[in-house]
């Protein structure tokens, strides 16, 4: 007869005794301080009425360093142009880039109006691209213009070839069909594309009015963000 303890149950323990206390495996903890019940967006014009003046981060790669009131504005700015591009409250807007300024803008930026950021993984090639952004209905995609050796342009080209011919933000694909507007972080002319800056210099007044209304709309338990698993054994969930 073996001496050593069955594989089935670790340790020898009975059942009784692996069943946790209670009969609930929910570990509870202290319940004060109390949790934030605040928006991404009321949290961000705090903290920039606060501590404007401290720094918010800093991308040394970029050259950016920003405070809390830069980094608020910034946003802004954002939001105006993703409302002048028509995305309204629970629309998914995808990124596809590695970390870099644009990143933390586009989170906030979509938080600020209660739309949905999808994260692309930086490492998906032609057909895990296609699937993540077709899953979830993705409308407007800001990406960056590569990694390593990957072209993203080049890899929505082969997604999209429709959009070469298409203005931007009337993109009209077979295969995405959700997808009507792709906006990248270079500081080019594409075909079919924004560049960032120009949808940052979109919007005015109005749509500012329009942010400040949605804003007030929305709670704190309202969904910010997808993600995807990195498709290792299977499509990306």
């Amino acid at each position: 007869m073996s001496t050593h303890p069955s594989t089935d149950n670790p340790g020898g323990l009975d059942a009784a005794a692996r069943r946790p206390i209670g009969g609930s495996a929910h570990v509870k903890g202290p319940t004060t301080p109390a949790l934030v019940e605040q928006t991404i967006g009321q949290l961000l014009d705090a903290t920039a009425a606060s501590d404007g003046d401290r720094d918010a981060f800093v991308f040394v790669e970029h050259g950016v360093r920003w405070t809390w009131r830069q980094f608020r504005d910034a946003v802004d700015r954002l939001v105006c142009g993703l409302l002048s591009l028509g995305v309204e409250r629970g629309d998914r807007v995808g990124i596809w880039s590695p970390n870099r300024p644009e990143w933390v803008l586009v989170q906030f930026a979509t938080a600020r109006i209660g739309a949905v950021m999808v994260n692309i993984n930086p490492a998906y090639r032609v057909s895990e691209l296609e699937y993540a952004l077709h899953k979830v209905g993705v409308k407007v995609l800001f990406t960056a213009v590569g990694l390593k050796s990957s072209d993203y342009l080049a890899m929505l080209d082969e997604v999209m070839p429709e959009m070469a011919h298409n203005l931007p933000g009337q993109i009209a694909s077979k295969r995405l069909p959700a997808l009507k507007t792709v906006v990248h972080f270079g500081d080019f002319y594409r075909a079919g594309m924004f560049s960032f800056a120009q949808t940052t210099g979109m919007g005015g007044p109005a749509q500012k009015a329009y942010a400040d209304t949605l804003q007030q709309a929305l709670d704190s338990h309202d969904a910010i963000n997808v993600q995807f698993t990195s498709g290792t054994t299977g499509h990306p969930k």
